[in-house]
């Protein structure tokens, strides 16, 4: 077991979804609090962070799409300490394919290899692509641990992975094909890292107002412009959050997905912002890997290259057209 396993582990118990496994909120309170776990997170540990908020997508789909039989095994391996999460992206030339002749094929971008018990992978079949539980230890994936060398998000243990004709029974299957991409969960569910995202900001004002305190630097008045910036800026992608949150229950599929897709480039703006400003307050100092401030601003500026973020900008741009998307108090 890693450190990493022990963490994680840990932290699903903390938040009580062991025994009360994360679901579909049905109310926006019920999705404050599942975010404000996942904030929570990621203004302590980006790394330990996505691996929860990736536990909870993989959950949540299981208790959506799987059959009362796989939700009664998925629960029950929750109890007994089982950690999920997603593997999607394909590994070039190696499509993952679910053949008569097994599991064949691999997957980029695994976050938690080697730490994870499930993964819910996507892979080609006959039917489609289809939804699959693999449990780790008994179908073990070859993982290569060399591809990812990164200036951060190292503890996110993202490799790639392999299968070679491994047997996967038909009760791995979830769901029906094409359900992982199904809307309004798909494109909504990116509000979850964006949960995240926010609680670096927080985690780069914390760590900055902690260092100029210590160096008794707080009174320049250059710095105390930057710290008040700072704090705008988390507190910004905080509301951000919360409001988008909300209003996935007062509005239908044709704003509310571009409202998350709106969050998500806001918060990441500020936090580009917030990143240009813990080193201008902190200095040379803040890069020395022993500071408290400098894994939050690697973790942080690599978990904030998410995919596609042009496309989330056609889409906010394409609801405002519509009139979708309009400002208001």
């Amino acid at each position: 077991m890693t450190d990493t396993a022990d963490l994680l582990r840990a932290a699903i118990a903390t938040a009580g979804w062991d025994r009360d496994a994360p679901r579909d909120p049905d109310t926006p309170g019920r999705y404050l609090s599942l975010l404000t776990v996942l904030y929570a997170m990621g203004r302590r540990d980006l790394p330990l962070g996505r691996l929860l908020e990736g536990h909870v997508d993989a959950v949540q789909i299981v208790r959506r799409y799987g059959t009362a039989a796989q939700v009664d095994r998925l629960l029950a391996a929750l109890a007994a300490g089982a950690m999920l999460g997603v593997w999607n992206a394909g590994l070039a030339g190696e499509p993952l394919v679910l053949a008569d002749d097994g599991l064949r094929g691999g997957k980029s971008y695994a976050s938690g290899a080697g730490v994870l018990t499930h993964a819910l992978v996507t892979a080609d079949t006959a039917d489609g692509a289809r939804l699959l539980l693999v449990d780790l230890a008994n179908v073990p994936p070859m993982v290569d641990r060399h591809w990812w060398r990164m200036t951060g998000m190292q503890r996110s243990e993202t490799h790639r992975v392999r299968w070679s004709h491994a047997a996967v029974g038909d009760d791995a299957l979830i769901g029906a094909p094409g359900d992982y991409a199904r809307e309004p969960f798909f494109g909504g569910g990116a509000l979850r890292f964006v949960a995240v995202h926010a609680g670096g900001i927080a985690g780069l004002c914390d760590r900055v107002r902690d260092h100029l305190i210590a160096t008794d630097r707080v009174g320049d008045p250059f710095q105390a412009a930057r710290l008040a910036e700072i704090f705008c800026l988390a507190d910004t992608a905080a509301s951000i959050v919360r409001r988008t949150a909300v209003d996935w229950f007062e509005q239908d599929d044709a704003a509310r997905l571009p409202r998350v897709a709106a969050a998500r480039l806001a918060v990441t703006d500020a936090a580009e912002r917030a990143l240009a400003l813990a080193q201008q307050s902190v200095g040379l100092t803040g890069h020395f890997l022993d500071h408290p401030l400098a894994a939050m601003l690697t973790d942080l500026a690599v978990y904030l290259r998410q995919p596609a973020p042009d496309g989330q900008r056609l889409r906010v741009g394409a609801a405002v057209a519509a009139g979708h998307l309009v400002p208001s108090l």
